[in-house]
């Protein structure tokens, strides 16, 4: 007798939210998930009840475990659980009783299946007049549901999202769903149906990021192809696929837009600007300017970042460790007396240094770039290639060369280093050609 619960845990198909309010008594109870209260090292399952034919009651029904057990956080858990529970309440609906011997609702179901994939193959397939070729990609494709796990694209991304979260910030798991969904509604706009995730074809991806480059830029398309490797990647490393053919698509030639450095002119007609216009944004310059932070670092700092008494500022940095610089007295000088307030009140909110400011982080940043371009880059006519990035490498190319007039590049260099953040000597010198800083003494005597 074919077992449901097999069914449950292996069978793919197009799902939907069936938790509705049922319009009449069923034989069955709705499915629920044991989450043994958040508890990891117990097991998870999804449990129901059926009517007993012989006395008529619900009766408890064995538990559906599945893989759920094998993940270790809670996200991957209720991601599993919340897809068997999907598959359950829709095959009891479709009148699977586990009192029955279920075989002939099993063919008729995997008929249905076969007759999906094996339609899926053929739209997929039908640029290619080779009749051999299709019939041998639809028993390939028949062959692989008999013998493997059958999970959908949707189900596969979600479960591989909710495994990478404590892995990754929030906002790259943002990040990963944002770029997903709009690979979901590519596919479905181009009718292309995915219930296999194991049939999903490399040229299937490839057309996907051929319409982001098209659209957007080649840069934005090797962001895509990125992000879609590391989601499939999770996919492969938990076996939902055999392999990650995303990291082998070619990462396309793209020429990044780096922000310009402002002339010594620039520069100082902006902070006088600044002084009386918008006090509060010429200190969140200050700090990208002088402690050579990001503006993302910046919108992060909360005032218990700040040791005042060892003039010293702990934040985290693009690589996620957390560091601690100390505060220049050209800025330190500039930070209002902040002892009265809240060790968690962000530094910098719209309109006090100090206070709340409930949004995320990505809009916080956003935020300061907007007001940046209205009250600086507007008022001075500077085009996009200035931006708040841009402080940080102007004060950096001042730093280098009032150091390289004392010492050797090299002495220069090594100075630096422990100012910028940057970890390796090569990472540095690439940044300083990038921006120009390093520039060779007058060669006119070479001429």
């Amino acid at each position: 007798m074919q077992s449901i619960y097999e069914l449950v845990t292996f069978e793919s198909q197009n799902e939907h939210d069936l938790e509705h309010d049922l319009a009449h008594k069923k034989p069955f109870s709705i499915p629920k998930i044991y989450d043994a209260n958040g508890d990891l090292s117990k097991r998870w399952y999804v449990y129901f009840s059926y009517l007993n034919p012989k006395t008529g009651k619900l009766e408890r029904m064995k538990n559906i475990y599945g893989k759920t057990n094998r993940y270790k956080t809670k996200e991957a858990r209720y991601s599993v659980l919340s897809i068997y529970k999907k598959r359950l309440l829709k095959l009891l609906k479709d009148g699977y009783n586990p009192f029955d011997d279920n075989t002939e609702h099993h063919k008729l179901r995997t008929a249905k299946q076969t007759n999906v994939e094996i339609k899926e193959n053929f739209t997929n397939k039908t640029h290619s007049n080779n009749n051999n070729n299709n019939n041998n990609n639809n028993k390939s494709v028949v062959e692989n549901r008999s013998n493997t796990d059958i999970i959908s694209l949707r189900e596969a991304i979600d479960l591989a999202i909710a495994l990478k979260t404590n892995i990754v910030s929030k906002r790259t798991i943002v990040d990963y769903q944002s770029r997903c969904n709009i690979l979901i509604k590519y596919l479905k706009g181009n009718s292309i149906v995915v219930d296999n995730v194991r049939i999903l074809k490399k040229k299937t991806i490839i057309d996907f990021l051929n319409s982001i480059q098209v659209k957007t830029s080649a840069r934005n398309r090797n962001n895509y192809r990125t992000c879609l490797s590391s989601v499939f990647q999770t996919m492969e490393d938990n076996e939902l696929i055999e392999k990650n053919f995303i990291k082998n698509i070619n990462h396309l030639k793209s020429n990044p837009q780096r922000n310009k450095t402002y002339s010594v002119q620039q520069q100082e007609e902006i902070f006088q600007h600044l002084e009386t216009e918008d006090p509060i944004l010429l200190l969140y310059i200050k700090f990208i300017s002088y402690n050579l932070l990001r503006p993302i670092e910046v919108c992060r700092l909360k005032i218990k970042n700040i040791d005042f008494l060892n003039r010293t500022l702990q934040f985290q940095a693009k690589n996620k460790l957390l560091k601690t610089k100390i505060i220049p007295e050209i800025l330190f000088k500039s930070i209002p007396d902040l002892s009265m307030k809240e060790g968690d009140l962000y530094l910098f909110t719209p309109y006090e240094i100090g206070g709340v400011w409930s949004t995320e982080l990505t809009n916080r940043r956003d935020y300061f770039s907007k007001r940046f371009k209205t009250v600086v880059k507007d008022h001075f006519g500077l085009d996009k290639n200035y931006g708040l990035y841009s402080f940080r490498h102007t004060f950096i190319t001042k730093m280098y060369r009032a150091m390289v007039k004392e010492s050797s590049p090299f002495a220069a260099k090594s100075n630096l280093m422990q100012i910028t953040g940057h970890t390796t000597m090569t990472a540095l010198e690439k940044y300083l050609r990038d921006i120009d800083a390093e520039l060779p003494e007058d060669y006119s005597k070479l001429l």
